[in-house]
């Protein structure tokens, strides 16, 4: 079971003094200790655009993972107009310009600049326990018939509607991905802020690149099965379950809109 409520961890991060010079070095320091190394195994890669209010916690979540793989840590800056690039920089990732806007054009970018054999995506606005980067490659490592990874996720509000509500919001929306799974295409329960793949596997299929009306996200999921690379797999431990803002959900116009706009896509309602 998913937790009800935000665990103390996950709010320790959020609290977080983000224009800190004592806490970006903390991030600074975890990353060399923890992850950082010349020759990474595993790429997480994180697009931003003006993302100086959540940016920090994110890399500090993930700095202090606990992984026995070396990993880097590259943030693609698209365009940001705020205090981005140099917060990512003070805490010592690597940070790459994209110039062409838009999120497709920053995951292909960081999937061309990343040194590592497998691929981990990740958001700016998203809180990651300390197993997940352990937890999303040991599928891809241990089984070649796996091609990407994908896993389960928590909601942190930062509108009105409270988390208790997207506790029982996260229940009907697992069995929806149930049901897509084994009624639909188990891509569109592909996330990505929350899954993983090779990187040369990624690159043989023209990486995120997606025909219109699809996500970048579950159509290159669609593209590395449909090659013949193995197929998705959903990571269940809930030492792995990230919490992600509903940020999302409130430009879709609310928690109420959300659902009619799944119940429609699932029933393919026009």
């Amino acid at each position: 079971m998913k937790p009800i409520f935000i665990p103390t961890y996950i709010k320790n991060y959020l609290q977080l003094n983000r224009d800190d010079a004592a806490t970006l070095e903390a991030v600074k320091t975890a990353y060399q200790v923890n992850l950082a190394t010349a020759a990474p195994l595993i790429s997480v890669v994180i697009p931003a655009y003006n993302e100086e209010e959540n940016i920090v916690p994110t890399l500090a979540s993930l700095c202090n993972n606990k992984t026995s793989n070396p990993v880097e840590i590259i943030v693609v800056n698209n365009n940001s107009k705020d205090n981005t690039g140099p917060l990512v920089k003070a805490c010592g990732v690597i940070c790459v310009d994209e110039p062409n806007q838009g999120i497709t054009n920053a995951r292909n970018r960081g999937l061309k600049e990343a040194r590592g054999k497998y691929i981990l995506n990740a958001d700016a606005d998203t809180i990651y326990p300390k197993d997940w980067i352990e937890e999303m490659t040991k599928p891809l490592i241990n089984n070649e018939g796996v091609a990407i990874t994908y896993g389960i996720f928590s909601f942190i509000p930062i509108g009105s509607t409270g988390r208790v509500t997207y506790y029982f919001y996260e229940m009907l929306a697992d069995l929806t991905r149930f049901y897509n799974k084994f009624k639909k295409t188990e891509a569109v329960n592909v996330y990505g802020f929350n899954s993983g793949f090779r990187r040369e596997q990624g690159l043989q299929v023209d990486g995120f690149n997606h025909p219109p009306g699809t996500n970048e996200d579950g159509y290159l999921a669609l593209k590395l099965t449909k090659k013949g690379f193995g197929k998705m797999y959903r990571v269940n431990k809930h030492n792995a379950v990230v919490w992600t803002t509903d940020r999302r959900i409130q430009i879709d116009g609310g928690l109420w809109k959300a659902i009619l706009k799944r119940s429609k896509r699932l029933f393919n309602i026009k």
